[in-house]
């Protein structure tokens, strides 16, 4: 709505630059007259033959142009412009094209755009190094556009701010949700400087050029995954609209304009800017990170608001996985092989513990085979309420102890297999304090007595002081890592050519099934015992996958065998003669008895077996139990693990 007290042609230009009607009318047509009483352009002034008429009303082939030069000598002529006739359906309206009203309009308008002034628009909710980026750019002669709280934080830094209300002749309105979604922006973004008719538009509409936009978005990652969550209202309000505008079109325009999204590039910028030369790969790197920036921001806004709709369903139609390059490997799984190690940013994964989370306090680098080994160990040994010490190799856990004193079972550990416990992985689920530190540096080989053992890495949930100022004694290159418990519930992929499989963690422990006493020999307190403990270890051995125990410890296993009598064989051969009266727990059941695996492992002398049951010859297993006196638990719950 116009209502300045001013000449009519510059209520005409007044109109255009607030947005409110960015261009004239046209005659109505005939059949809208009787309407005009509500809806109606009128001039006023006070000399001319048309003052209150309404427009609709004038001769058709009356233009506003002829009525504004009526009205110029008028000495209190204003034009009114109900915007609701810009938009009824009932008036046929067209944009005038008389040359002096749209020459006028242009002609102010591009005097907020100098020709050949370089601009840089700067909205940013992350505030960091701004200063030096302001600064630096006004020192190489660039106009800085901003927005709100970084326009008083650039001008507190004594930078020469022009606020885009400047620009767009608008005001920010709906708490800010609209502030830069305007073609004074976008359009100046937006433009290719090689198309003659791009730079024409914007001269004929009166928009200048960006060369550099730099914008970060609301910090919606933060706020929904912060402690005692956030309401709904809340996350929604935080979620960033014109921000990925601003970012995507600077991005998808690149070869003219460069994007900033990280604060960590703003030294390459400036550096950029002061050389002549126009690197087309440095703008196409920022104009990358830039979709990717957004992607990840979409995602976690994807993902939170799947959660919020359908709660514990875990498997969307489609999902993205944001990831984030944590360090860049010395090699994969073997030398020939390029790797990476990237820290999985889905908020379902924010302070969800795992070893991709850890604090490295000591020694080499990080390799692919360590990460593998160190999760292992560490998924394994957090599984065990008393204290308790895994000694994982190639991701199978070849030593197990559960003791009060954690001394003695981080011995029964490496006794349960010292040759493979060598160059192992070494995981606590209790504080390292320095009495536990010295007998990890001094503890010797069990086969020999003598030499010392070799770890890759050490792994527990915290250290004393003492006990990491020991550990870093032992070695230059071990490795100590600090970690929180993985939590529950999470989801697990896994990749395969051209897909991924996605799945449920594996969260059941022995309190959460029943061990089922299917043969004639009931278990007694010690024998299940026993049995769960063998039960909780075979879950984290490869399949095909036998564990023996007894008191709280790993005697023996087999692990990855393609037949499940190999593995039996393998793991009786380790426990020796500890197996008699042992618990044999499998990862799944035995598909025959007789003359097959449960008849060896009962001659050897197992006291108790625990297995998922679900064979078609179950009835076998439970006889031949039977024969030699060994008690047979089913579990209902099978733990194969590829």
């Amino acid at each position: 709505h116009c209502r300045t007290q001013q000449p009519a042609h510059k209520c005409l230009l007044g109109a255009r630059q607030t947005g409110v009607a960015m261009f004239g009318l046209t005659r109505v047509s005939p059949a809208a007259t009787a309407a005009t009483a509500a809806i109606s352009t009128t001039v006023t002034a006070g000399n001319s033959a048309h003052c209150g008429t309404p427009y609709g009303l004038l001769h058709q082939r009356k233009t506003l142009a002829s009525i504004i030069s009526s009205c110029q000598a008028a000495s209190n002529c204003f034009l009114q412009v109900p915007s609701v006739s810009l938009q009824s359906k009932s008036f046929a309206l067209k944009a005038i094209s008389e040359s002096q009203a749209v020459a006028m309009s242009n002609k102010e308008a591009q005097s907020s755009y100098p020709s050949g002034q370089k601009q840089v628009l700067i909205s940013l909710s992350d505030k960091k190094d701004l200063a030096f980026l302001g600064n630096g750019l006004q020192s190489l002669g660039y106009t800085i556009v901003s927005t709100g709280g970084t326009a008083s934080s650039l001008e507190s830094a004594g930078v020469s701010v022009t606020k885009v209300e400047q620009l767009t002749h608008f005001p920010e309105m709906l708490d800010g949700r609209v502030k830069t979604l305007h073609p004074n922006i976008h359009g100046g973004i937006l433009a290719r400087r090689d198309k003659k008719h791009h730079m024409e538009d914007l001269s004929s509409h009166g928009i200048g050029t960006f060369d550099i936009v730099v914008v970060n978005l609301y910090p919606f990652y933060d706020k929904v995954t912060a402690t005692g969550g956030i309401k709904f209202e809340d996350g929604i309000e935080n979620i960033d609209i014109g921000g990925p505008a601003m970012i995507r079109a600077a991005a998808k325009n690149h070869k003219d304009v460069l994007v900033v999204v990280d604060s960590g590039d703003y030294p390459e910028l400036l550096e950029f800017l002061k050389t002549s030369q126009d690197d087309q790969q440095f703008r196409r790197k920022l104009a990358w990170k830039a979709f990717q920036h957004v992607a990840s921001y979409d995602s976690a806004v994807s993902e939170w608001l799947w959660k919020q709709t359908n709660g514990e369903d875990k498997f969307p139609h489609s999902f993205t996985v944001p990831l984030s390059l944590k360090s860049s490997l010395r090699y994969g799984e073997n030398p020939h092989q390029k790797a990476a190690f990237y820290v999985d940013k889905s908020i379902s994964e924010v302070n969800a513990g795992g070893i991709a989370t850890a604090i490295q306090h000591h020694g080499k680098e990080m390799s692919y085979n360590n990460y593998l080994d160190a999760d292992a160990a560490w998924n394994c040994v957090s599984e065990f309420q008393s204290p308790t010490c895994v000694v994982v190799k190639h991701t199978n856990p070849c030593g197990v102890a559960s003791r009060v004193d954690i001394l003695e079972a981080y011995r029964l550990a490496v006794k349960a297999d010292p040759v493979s416990a060598f160059g192992g992985i070494v995981a606590f689920n209790t504080e390292v304090d320095e009495a536990l530190a010295r007998e990890i540096r001094e503890f010797r080989s069990p086969t020999d007595g003598e030499t010392r053992m070799f770890y890759e890495i050490v792994v527990a949930p915290k250290y004393t002081e003492k006990g990491l100022e020991t550990l870093r004694g032992k070695s230059k290159t071990l490795r100590i890592l600090e970690a929180r418990k993985n939590e529950k519930g999470k989801l697990s992929l896994r990749q395969v050519g051209g897909g991924w499989l996605a799945q449920q963690s594996d969260d059941l422990t022995p309190e959460d099934i029943q061990f089922k006493a299917v043969a004639e020999k009931s278990a007694d307190e010690s024998a299940l015992s026993d049995a769960k403990f063998a039960w909780l270890c075979v879950k984290h051995v490869k399949s095909n996958a036998i564990v023996i125990a007894k008191d709280n410890c790993m005697l023996g296993m087999g692990s990855g065998q393609p037949n499940r009598v190999e593995s039996l064989r393998i793991a009786m051969r380790k426990a020796g003669d500890e197996v008699k009266g042992a618990a044999l727990a499998s990862d799944a059941f035995f598909p025959f008895a007789w003359n097959d695996a449960v008849e060896e492992a009962c001659q050897a002398g197992i006291g108790v077996i625990a297995e998922p049951g679900g064979s078609i010859r179950d009835q076998d297993a439970i006889d031949c139990c039977n024969k030699y006196g060994v008690t047979l638990l089913f579990t209902n719950v099978r733990h194969f693990r590829h």
